[in-house]
């Protein structure tokens, strides 16, 4: 990339369905940009460790994996989706797994549960969606992590998400605190499902 250039051109991957058959895909593309790009973290949305797991297979030793699991009592009450066990190999491996409240998901989804009205973290969270359910995990991801202190927000990651199983979207983002969001600066579209 030439500076003196008023652009540049990289490759985006566009999938044709969205979906967990990507997961490997995706990696696969996150593991070559973050060498690319010299990052040193990416944020992998995972609800059973699975993704975290293939994820550990494909990238680089030099990349730290922040896995980030469904809140507990996402499911059911009292619930948490990643086996204690998986948790425990996962940071045995080197993995920080994050588990926290949803950035778009907390306390207005009460809101709507009780009261059947939308509050603006879920209006922001479908707005995202037009983007693609894995885009806008994604983008959720670098909140959340930003909140736990995983990740600076002077720094760019590139961020994993997916819709439903499986990882199927990757951005490059510098995050942003969930209480300075409009500070989060999408840099990179690395893939997506072209339709969903």
């Amino acid at each position: 990339m030439s500076e003196t250039s008023p652009y540049y051109d990289i490759s985006c991957r566009y999938f044709h369905k969205p979906g967990g058959k990507n997961t490997k895909a995706v990696l696969e593309a996150v593991s070559r940009r973050a060498t690319e790009l010299s990052i040193g973290k990416v944020l992998i949305a995972t609800c059973s460790g699975r993704t975290a797991f293939e994820a550990f297979k494909i990238f680089h030793k030099d990349i730290k994996i922040i896995a980030v699991t469904h809140v507990t009592g996402y499911e059911k009450p009292n619930y948490q989706e990643l086996e204690e066990k998986d948790r425990q190999e996962l940071e045995a491996q080197g993995v920080t797994v994050l588990t926290c409240q949803h950035a778009f998901g907390g306390v207005g989804r009460a809101v709507r549960n009780k009261l059947s009205t939308y509050q603006v973290d879920e209006i922001m969270a479908y707005t995202l969606r037009i983007f693609g359910q894995g885009t806008k995990v994604a983008i959720e991801l670098a909140l959340m992590a930003a909140d736990a202190g995983l990740v600076r927000t002077d720094e760019n990651v590139i961020s994993v998400g997916g819709s439903a199983r499986g990882a199927d979207a990757a951005i490059v983002l510098q995050p942003a605190n969930s209480s300075r969001f409009f500070d989060l600066k999408v840099k990179e579209i690395i893939c997506k499902p072209g339709d969903f």
